[in-house]
């Protein structure tokens, strides 16, 4: 019997790694928490029109052999070679020979005073919104934050008839002019920035109030000839992107610098598991196509192909690190909350009632900071920033499920 392998995550970096094997003879087994393959790129292209480089990959995927398994979310992983899921059926234990990990990042959000009105989303969470149809038609909006995402949103937006009115950059320009190097490398990216042409992009420049009542109305953003305000209807505002690290990490997988330690063939520190896309580094489609490859062919032991796909991998991971040192966040938002501004959302904690204490551990035992649905997801890479608190390690379920879900998938189904 061929061996197995279960790719977690369905992202461009899942569908090549679990294409690959495939098509080398391995049994795939392709897990993702939404309901449709395609990852948040490609978010809504599976059922829709597919464009680019996901026409051919999801084309390849209805012909495969491989075995989806849509809306499962991991919650655990009780023993070696098994990982725990939860769907529509309840809890699921999924064995496997070989495992990859592309489980995709996540917005970094840095709390500023009105950040938790009505109105202000997540860069990537309102072009997603878009995505599965909302009407943002003659809507006022500013983009505010840090990284390439922005432009991408701001450009979605504009094209589906929003108003963009600015887009705040916070990295300075010169930062930027050592992206030149490797851009010069792709030039489908200079292409594809073609399409940015025209966006009211300011550098040096980031979001530090937002007003209104029960709605965004107005936005204060720091620029280089001062303070601005502008009256708006949506405000998408992301810092870049945060590698999920929770599995790997609950997996035992070495993590260091915010990604999944790897080698050349993308193994991790454990035997006979994989990693590729955002966990070992945000660098775009391209990087994770190459490392989803390389994965799944040195999964399925074709080390000779993998092998031609390596360079290409390793050019992604220096575009990742091109990016990372170019978008990095200046000090001055640090100095953006005040003490009544919220820092944990799930339980209400503003930042006063935190910022003297020395660990993440003291918030939560002393505040529940970080204790509420999303366990940290979004308030702990904020207060790593803002206090420099280490991030906290994984927790049991790795997401929200029922009592029932949980024992479910932590028995062992072999045992009487």
């Amino acid at each position: 019997m061929a061996e197995g392998l279960l790719v977690i995550g369905a992202g461009p970096a899942g569908l090549a790694a679990a294409l690959a094997a495939s098509d080398a003879g391995m049994a795939v087994t392709l897990v993702d928490a939404q309901p449709e393959p395609g990852g948040q790129i490609w978010r809504g292209q599976w059922s829709g029109e597919a464009r680019g480089a996901a026409r051919a990959i999801f084309a390849d995927l209805r012909r495969s052999a491989v075995t989806l398994r849509l809306e499962r979310r991991v919650i655990a992983a009780p023993k070696p070679g098994c990982i725990s899921v939860c769907g529509p059926s309840g809890p699921e234990q999924l064995p496997y020979d070989r495992l990859v990990l592309a489980t995709g990042a996540r917005e970094r959000f840095l709390p500023f005073p009105g950040w938790t009105l009505p109105g202000v989303l997540g860069a990537g969470g309102l072009q997603a919104l878009v995505k599965d149809g909302l009407d943002v038609r003659g809507r006022r909006v500013v983009v505010g934050g840090s990284g390439p995402l922005l432009l991408a949103v701001a450009a979605h937006l504009r094209a589906k008839g929003a108003h963009v009115l600015a887009v705040a950059e916070q990295a300075p320009r010169h930062a930027l002019w050592g992206l030149a190097p490797e851009l010069l490398r792709r030039p489908r990216l200079l292409t594809q920035g073609l399409g940015f042409l025209g966006l009211p992009l300011r550098h040096d420049a980031w979001v530090t109030r937002a007003e209104g009542d029960a709605q965004l109305r107005r936005i204060h953003f720091r620029t280089p000839s001062g303070t601005q305000v502008v009256e708006a209807d949506l405000l998408a505002v992301g810092f870049g992107l945060i590698s999920n690290l929770e599995l790997p990490m609950l997996l035992g997988c070495a993590c260091e610098g915010g990604r999944v330690t790897i080698d050349a063939a993308q193994r991790t520190s454990l035997p006979h598991v994989f990693a590729a896309g955002e966990p070992t580094g945000v660098g775009g489609v391209e990087k994770a196509l190459a490392e989803g490859r390389v994965a799944g062919l040195m999964a399925a032991g074709r080390e000779a192909e993998a092998a031609r796909f390596a360079p290409e991998a390793e050019r992604g991971r220096a575009w990742a690190r091109a990016l990372e040192t170019a978008f990095a966040q200046r000090p001055e938002l640090r100095e953006l909350p005040e003490p009544s501004t919220i820092l944990c959302r799930c339980e209400d904690v503003p930042v006063g009632e935190v910022q003297s204490l020395e660990r993440g551990r003291d918030a939560r035992l002393h505040a529940r900071c970080g204790m509420g649905r999303c366990q940290g997801r979004t308030c702990g890479p904020a207060a790593e920033f803002l206090f420099g608190w280490a991030p906290g390690g994984p927790r049991l379920p790795l997401v929200p499920t029922t009592f029932a879900d949980l024992v479910g998938g932590l028995s062992d189904p072999e045992q009487p």
